[in-house]
């Protein structure tokens, strides 16, 4: 079973990369250009929200099941935090995934309360930006490739 959630979740990751990308270029080139927000937006922005959300449900369940997390093995915390891989996967990657998903949660939420465009397309580039770059910070890149 493991293995089935760790390919869905490795597999749903590009997904998630591809996604988070587009809507904070989307953003960043929407606020430069002081260009209309149109629905297109709304979609991709959403978008981004509800596929991030997803792949936070699946990693949790990964957190729980996986045998490269010590947290609940009775391993002490110096050892953890002591070699550098497992510290990525039982505190970095998972807190700033995290991370990522609240700063692209803020955002979206901000965005919709801001009745004009500039703010709608500030409010979501500067979130969605913050949210990519820490996204980017903590991939386990090794594994991907």
């Amino acid at each position: 079973m493991y293995e089935a959630i760790q390919i869905v979740h490795s597999y749903w990751a590009y997904l998630v990369v591809l996604v988070v990308t587009l809507a904070t270029f989307n953003a960043l080139i929407g606020f430069f250009t002081k260009r209309e927000y149109a629905p297109k937006d709304f979609r991709i922005s959403l978008f981004a929200l509800i596929v991030t959300h997803i792949q936070l449900l699946i990693g949790i369940v990964i957190f729980f099941v996986s045998p490269t997390i010590m947290w609940f093995k009775d391993v002490p915390v110096k050892d953890i935090m002591g070699d550098p891989l497992v510290r990525l996967y039982n505190v970095e990657h998972p807190t700033v995934m995290i991370l990522t998903i609240v700063f692209i949660t803020v955002g979206y939420s901000k965005h919709k309360k801001k009745l004009t465009s500039t703010p709608k397309f500030k409010m979501l580039a500067i979130f969605y930006t913050i949210a990519w770059i820490l996204m980017l910070s903590r991939i386990p890149w090794a594994n991907w490739f």
